[in-house]
């Protein structure tokens, strides 16, 4: 039984001016950091990372979605824009709607083993530009569209969340056996749903629709 206290509107903050009096306001490095541009370093890092979670928001809500791919895939075409290809997914497409309707976006780009994270927020759109699209071919692959990013703001975050969740720790890794498999989740929501078929496929699938 959990025995900790039940959450109440009691403690709630409802105000802007609550917030900013209970953290107070950022100074130094936490301002002077962020920037409407990619400089150097921002440069570097967005060009060493192989993975981004791309948030959005349109009018069903909102969505964040992980991308992938080998280090330096999200291109920087100039100090301010960014191009991201769209790979082969479930055409759910549920960015690609948010971008369609609102064009606002937030990155945050990983690199394996680096505590520092690098946001990106800005507005987006979407090309289906052939040729532009074929500049990005993976294994014979090109991409349906890319998402065209403007920056408006990039600056980077610090190590902490990194260090207090120990991601890149190896002895963090847990065993994949300890958490619901692919198929287990899907026949969690589906009624007659073969989970353990669809467990013994996903390897091969995913190794044919990688691209």
């Amino acid at each position: 039984m959990n025995d900790a206290p039940v959450v109440t509107d009691t403690h709630r903050i409802t105000s802007i001016a609550e917030l900013e009096a209970l953290y107070g306001k950022p100074a130094g490095a936490a301002v002077t950091k962020e920037i409407d541009h990619l400089n150097g370093p921002y440069r570097t890092f967005i060009e060493k990372a192989p993975f981004v979670a791309i948030a959005s928001a349109g009018e069903g809500g909102l969505d964040c979605t992980p991308r992938g791919d080998p280090a330096g895939f999200v291109r920087i075409v100039d100090e301010r824009t960014l191009l991201i290809p769209d790979r082969r997914g479930n055409n759910r497409i549920d960015t690609l709607r948010n971008i369609v309707e609102t064009g606002r976006v937030g990155l945050l780009f990983l690199i394996p083993g680096v505590g520092e994270t690098l946001r990106v927020n800005g507005r987006a759109h979407i090309t289906t530009d052939p040729a532009l699209c074929a500049t990005f071919e993976m294994q014979r692959q090109i991409p349906k569209s890319l998402i065209v990013v403007e920056i408006d703001r990039v600056y980077f975050q610090c190590t902490k969340a990194l260090v207090r969740s120990k991601l890149w720790d190896p002895a963090s890794q847990v065993p994949r056996a300890s958490v619901p498999s692919a198929g287990q989740m899907v026949a969690a929501t589906t009624e007659g749903f073969d989970g353990a078929a669809y467990d013994i496929a996903y390897p091969e699938r995913i190794k044919q629709t990688i691209y």
